[in-house]
Formats: structure tokens, sequence, C-alpha cells
């Protein structure tokens, strides 16, 4: 079925079609009751303004955009994002504001997405996910000229507005804690390595193990998946000096391993610690609990929400570090068994 037109509407009410423009748009030029009769034809046959055509009048189109370049069958099982969306929208609707979602395969595509939404006039502003080292998206929102507020480290938003966490400081926490039950070889699990929050943390621990005379027995990067957890953590485990701890980068790989773990008839926490990112119920669940980094990542996507709407009624809020995640160790951390 075509879109219902404002020719469609005249025809229906037997008035021209500028008489619809002056009812639709508040403008006198037409009679109150033909304005009422106007509006009730526009109501019934489903019309909605031209985004274009709202675009050129300068109206709001009370909605943000974001594109999410991940496979869709991951986001469906990604607590984090889940969270994340949940407290965009609660913020969002808040203030009578929506939420245009598209999951995009490539930085082209999502780029392409932006510049059509912010040319027709879709959305009043965008948040933008997953930096990249060197990421090609920056100096393009820039050009774009569209408020935009960026969840992640500042070092890479360029002069986007960014709202971040320390993750550096959650990764050293970590491995001071391992290393206090008495750990001396310890992994980790990673996400994927061009992601800036992947290369903190990276960083973080290779220099908190060198520290602490940790022998840091590798870093494998993963995409986050359970199968690609499962994978890392048997060839971690299957080599010559694995490791007694693993820090996982999310609550799904972490929950592979400690399956590979059990498969592997190593008990943990006796054989093996783990700890999980992204303390969820997932984390809580299973037997032993996970030891886990955890944040309120729900406020931490309303904070995003509320700098960006900020942004588009032309404040300047700032810069937001969020709070650092913390550490909660359940039972799959204990000393190592040469302890």
């Amino acid at each position: 079925m075509r879109r219902p037109t404002i020719a469609d509407i005249a025809r229906r009410a037997g008035v021209s079609k500028g008489a619809v423009s002056y009812a639709l748009n508040g403008r006198p030029g037409v009679s109150e009751a033909t304005r009422a009769r106007i509006l009730s034809i526009a109501q019934e046959i489903g019309w909605q303004p031209n985004s274009a055509a709202r675009a050129l009048n300068g109206a709001r189109a009370e909605a943000v955009g974001l594109a999410l370049c991940r496979p869709a069958r991951f986001l469906g099982m990604e607590p984090f994002f889940m969270e994340l969306i949940s407290g965009i929208e609660s913020e969002l609707a808040a203030h009578s504001c929506a939420l245009m979602l598209q999951v995009v395969r490539d930085h082209e595509t999502e780029m392409g997405v932006y510049r059509r939404w912010w040319g027709e006039g879709r959305v009043d502003g965008a948040i933008l996910v997953d930096l990249h080292v060197a990421d090609p998206r920056v100096p393009e929102m820039e050009a774009l000229g569209m408020p935009v507020v960026v969840i992640g480290h500042p070092s890479a938003a360029g002069s986007l507005l960014p709202v971040w966490s320390d993750d550096g400081a959650a990764v050293r926490e970590t491995v001071e804690y391992l290393a206090a039950l008495g750990h001396r070889r310890v992994s980790r699990v990673a996400g994927l390595p061009r992601l800036v929050h992947t290369a903190i943390r990276d960083r973080a621990f290779e220099e908190a193990c060198a520290a602490l005379g940790l022998a840091e027995t590798g870093i494998v990067h993963t995409d986050y998946t359970g199968e690609e957890g499962a994978r890392a953590t048997r060839k971690l485990l299957s080599s010559p000096r694995r490791p007694t701890a693993i820090v996982y980068d999310n609550d799904i790989m972490a929950v592979a391993g400690l399956s590979v773990a059990q498969e592997m008839r190593l008990d943990v926490p006796a054989d093996l610690s783990i700890v999980a990112w992204d303390d969820s119920p997932l984390s809580q669940v299973v037997r032993p609990p996970l030891t886990a980094l955890g944040r309120d990542i729900s406020a931490y996507g309303a904070h995003a929400a509320r700098r960006l709407l900020a942004l588009i009624d032309g404040a300047d809020p700032g810069p937001l570090e969020d709070d650092t995640a913390r550490l909660t160790p359940r039972g799959s951390t204990a000393p190592p068994p040469e302890s």
C-alpha cells in the first residue's frame, strides 16, 4: 500500500491541497469546522508528515539514532547491549523521544544510515558505540554536524561528546585481587582487538601483571561469542603452563569457559579461577556463581541519552566519566592449587 498524501486528504475532504496544508500546519485560512474535518480524515487514513518536508521546515524529529555494527543474532544473546538500550530508551521515553535502532553489517553502511537519517530529518542526533582505534566514523560524524554522544574513551572520540568508564582501573583491581589470592599465572580472554576499550584493557592487564611480577600467560582475542570463548579457553588450558586464573571480557564467554573447564575435568575454583566482565543474572545462576566486574549498564545508557538530549537543546553538558566497574567476588575464585 502506498503512503497516504495531502492530495488524498484533499480529495476526501473536498477542499484544495492548500487548505489541507493550512489545517495540518495550524495556520489560518480555513474555518475551524474544515480544520477539524481535515484532521479527522488525516488520522483516519494514517497520514504522517513527510520527514524531508519536516526537515526543510526545521521541525524536530523527536527521535535519536543508534546503528549497531554487530550480528543481529549476537545482540539477542548479549546482556550488555540489551541493558544499554534499555537505559537509553528509559531516558528518551521520559522526554517523549523515540529511538531509531538499526543493525548494520559494516561501518560504511552505518555511516550511510546516519547520513540518511540526518539528511531526511529522521533524527535529531545519534549515539555512537564500539569506538575503534583510529575510528574513521569520528571525523565523518564531526563533518556531518549532527549532535552526537560517543559511548567510549575520550582519547578516540575527537571533538564528539564522550561518556565512558575507566576500564583500565577495573582491570588493575581484578589482577591485584587474583595476585592477592596467590595466582601467578593469569590469562585474559578478550574481545575484538580493534576496539578502543579492548586495547585499554589489554594494556592495563599487561602492565598490572608486570608490576606484580605475574607470569601473564597470554591474551586471546575473540568475537565475544560463547563459541569463541570456549575455543580460547581450550587453547589456554591445553598449554604446558596453563593459567590458574582467566579473566573474560563478557559473561557469555565466562560461562562458556566454565563449561570447558568442567569438560576438561578441572574444578572451578580449586583448579581454575574465573572472572567475568558485565555482571548479569547469567553470572549468578551458574554453579559456581561467577566473580564478576559489574556496573549499572542501564544507567550508563541513560546518562548518554541525557547528554545527547542536552546537546540537541543547544546546551554544552560536557564529557562524563561514569562509575568504574566494581569487582564482586563469588564462588568462581579461590587461591590456586599450589598456594
